[in-house]
């Protein structure tokens, strides 16, 4: 999102190398996302579903999208 938009600021951090940041933002695997400090995004979700999630700090799944993942 912040490659297509120039009023998103993204950073990518090794937390290996920013003990401190992974401690301080909790990170217990990766990806991990934080949005203004208040949205947490953690691991890989399809691109709705990952816009969604960071825009209303919500997760929601309709029953084809689920029955999709458990195939």
């Amino acid at each position: 999102m912040a490659f297509a938009n120039g009023h998103i600021t993204a950073y990518a951090v090794e937390a290996t190398e920013f003990p401190d940041l992974a401690r301080r933002y909790h990170v217990t695997g990766v990806p991990k996302t934080v949005v203004d400090e208040g949205v947490e995004i953690l691991g890989a979700l399809p691109e709705d579903a990952y816009i969604e999630q960071a825009l209303t700090g919500k997760f929601t799944i309709d029953n084809s999208e689920a029955a999709k993942r458990s195939e």
